[in-house]
């Protein structure tokens, strides 16, 4: 773990008891936004539809390209938000925040439509927030009790838990403020040359969802779709 990563893993904690709006108020709204559309944004369920008509039907073509294009998503919108230097880091780590979120709570949602999870259960929902934390600390959070299982068995579960969305949402708005955290000391700090910090940016976040993508891959079964 770089200096970077440690001093934003230090001062997550601090930034969201500071900022509230950043906290899981703002994850909660990423994945409705993710999964439902806003603006000129499709819901999920239409982008994996149209995903998987491109893919002449192979859902497992159609789940890889999507994968693909959020990653390349992810990496513009780091590269965009960690340009500059100290003097904007103030408006651009929230903006990187967000987007990522969205980016990455929209690539699992449209994993999980394809493979015929539904988008609108709220047991489903909470699947694809704990997805955002990564194979490594859903381990973790599952070891230390935090959380009561995997994506998968939570998205199968026999009842939801509403009180474990918001748990899951915080503990996913914490991971998210250190890394950015961690992106601005890394680029800033320790290397001053303002422009780096968009290459940082770019490689750090298409490399998180890369392995975010490929994780919930693994984990989001194909179910049957309900009639």
């Amino acid at each position: 773990m770089g200096i970077g990563s440690t001093v934003g893993k230090r001062l997550a904690p601090k930034i969201t008891q500071a900022a509230p709006a950043y906290t899981h108020g703002f994850v909660r709204e990423a994945l409705r936004r993710a999964i439902e559309g806003v603006g000129p944004l499709p819901s999920a369920e239409q982008a994996a539809a149209k995903r998987l008509e491109r893919a002449g039907g192979e859902v497992k073509q159609a789940v890889t390209k999507t994968v693909l294009v959020h990653v390349e998503y992810a990496g513009a919108q780091g590269f965009a938000t960690n340009l500059g230097g100290l003097v904007t880091a103030a408006a651009t780590v929230p903006a990187n925040i967000v987007g990522l979120a969205l980016i990455q709570a929209r690539m699992v949602a449209v994993i999980a439509a394809l493979r015929g999870h539904d988008l609108s259960d709220p047991r489903v929902r909470t699947a694809i927030l704990l997805c955002l934390l990564g194979e490594d600390d859903v381990k973790k959070a599952v070891k230390e009790k935090r959380v009561p299982a995997p994506p998968m068995a939570l998205a199968t579960a026999p009842v939801h838990d509403p009180d474990l969305d918001a748990t899951i949402a915080q503990v996913v708005a914490t991971e998210l403020i250190a890394s950015a955290a961690g992106k601005r000391m890394a680029s800033t700090v320790g290397r001053r040359v303002p422009v780096m910090g968009g290459f940082v940016g770019m490689g750090t976040d298409a490399w998180a969802t890369w392995r975010i993508g490929r994780y919930a891959t693994r984990e989001l079964l194909p179910r049957a779709k309900q009639s």
